[in-house]
């Protein structure tokens, strides 16, 4: 009996390690460049962050005339402001600031209270027997950590130097008026003049305890764009197992369906029909996950489930699409339009105010931040539309019909070219070698030596 030549060993094919190491080279460079550039440097790409100044000061008669020094220091912000883009100063009234801080529109605000000039003129008024110590004056700056938490200290620590600012520049004028009178001020008293206003920060828009300081609402995202992703993959592998395209290993044991020639526009609408039904369990158990057993603040929780569902089955089917249109490289792909790209670009911890200019066009159409952004209007926000919510089901509705007609016109195109999957035998031979019986791994299954290339 001639002996058999040993085959070479896998290990030494070039092909294997310069395919391998291409794809390897190209993942790590993009997620190195995509995930540490968008985060960088956020200061240095700080722009037009919004802010709002509330002038609630009512003004005070002081050496005969009338006296606003809260116009005063919201003048000082802007003429600061001019030429610096990174803040977007908003003079609104409390009201405003309040609504556009309860929608995400603000990432924080400074307060000027009613009582301000009043407080900060009595501080140089001469001394009375009825009169108690003078009231330090107090400049309020509102956080919004539902807005994000990186976004809102950034808006915190620049309203906290406006005001310090504004507090040196009218200790310079109450230095200049205690000079003037005729008794000396004690040091301790100039002291306070050169300093005097006092910055108090309070949460302009507070979240629940357990919605991870406002970064709930991007995690709850984060599992619902992977859970998309993971669903499709697995939705993927059984159609093509149950179509016979693909075995099944179940420990040293394989199991082959049947081949079933199938065309590709079939297959595609098969795997979506699983893919929406699939949505539907898994998107209820991530609620009663984090909601039920990790209670999770939140709520609208019918809204929230829907919204769950929906947000998987487009990510799902739009993955489906790309695995339908490129194979395997399909999934690569989808990777890193759902993650690499996405995540950096979300604004859901540095904002889309502090992204280079690459991230921030990501953004437009970046699913995850639409996603969040809707989910931050469920947790946040009371589910207003104008929150970020219809946003996110307007991107979700876009990016579900997109996925639909491209992943049915490039199948449909492949299928009327004659690009099928398994190519067609003329003898069946091609079916009739397919097995659905488990056999041991070790031994040679006989669909797979049978079946023709894959086209």
């Amino acid at each position: 009996m001639p002996q058999s030549t040993p085959s070479p060993s896998v290990l030494r094919r070039p092909r294997l390690w310069i395919g391998t190491g291409l794809i390897a080279a190209v993942l790590s460079m993009v997620f190195a460049l995509l995930y540490v550039g968008g985060n960088v440097d956020p200061r240095g790409s700080l722009r037009e962050l919004p802010v709002a100044v509330v002038n609630s000061d009512r003004g005070a008669d002081t050496g005969g005339r009338h006296v606003n020094l809260g116009e005063q220091v919201v003048a000082g912000i802007q003429k600061s402001a001019k030429g610096d883009r990174s803040i977007d100063w908003q003079v609104v009234n409390r009201a405003e600031a309040d609504k556009r801080l309860g929608k995400g529109k603000l990432f924080g605000a400074l307060v000027i209270p009613e009582d301000f000039s009043a407080t900060v003129t009595g501080l140089t008024a001469p001394p009375s027997a009825s009169q108690g110590k003078a009231a330090a004056p107090t400049l309020t700056v509102l956080t919004n950590q539902a807005a994000g938490s990186i976004g809102s200290s950034m808006a915190s620590q620049a309203a906290q130097k406006a005001a310090h600012a504004a507090s040196a520049q009218l200790g310079q004028e109450l230095l200049k008026q205690a000079g003037s009178q005729k008794t000396p001020l004690p040091t301790a008293a100039q002291l306070m003049l050169a300093d005097p206003v006092t910055v108090a920060v309070a949460d302009g828009h507070p979240v629940g305890p357990r919605s991870a300081m406002g970064l709930s609402a991007f995690y709850y995202a984060l599992v619902l764009v992977v859970c998309g992703m993971l669903g499709a993959n697995v939705v993927n592998s059984q159609v093509d197992t149950a179509l016979g395209y693909l075995h099944t290993d179940f420990g040293p044991f394989r199991k082959r369906e049947p081949v079933r020639h199938t065309s590709r526009v079939r297959t595609l609408a098969i795997s979506t029909a699983l893919m929406l039904g699939l949505s539907v369990v898994m998107g209820s158990l991530v609620e009663v996950a984090t909601v039920v057993i990790l209670d999770m603040d939140a709520s609208h929780l019918g809204l929230l489930w829907l919204y769950s569902v929906a947000t998987i089955a487009v990510v799902g089917i739009g993955s489906l699409a790309l695995f339908a249109a490129f194979g395997t490289p399909g999934m690569l792909l989808a990777t890193i339009v759902f993650v690499a790209m996405a995540v950096p670009s979300s604004g859901a911890t540095v904002p889309v105010q502090a992204l280079p200019d690459f991230f921030r066009a990501l953004a437009e159409f970046e699913p995850l931040r639409q996603i969040t952004e809707g989910l931050r209007s469920l947790l946040y926000y009371g589910a207003q539309a104008d929150a970020g919510l219809a946003r996110a089901w307007a991107s979700m509705g876009a990016a579900l019909v997109a996925a639909l007609l491209f992943g049915f016109a490039v199948t449909r195109l492949y299928d009327r070219r004659g690009l099928h999957r398994i190519p067609r035998a003329e003898d069946g031979s091609a079916t009739g070698s397919a097995t659905g019986t488990a056999v041991p791994g070790a031994a040679a299954d006989s669909s797979e030596a049978a079946a023709p290339a894959t086209a």
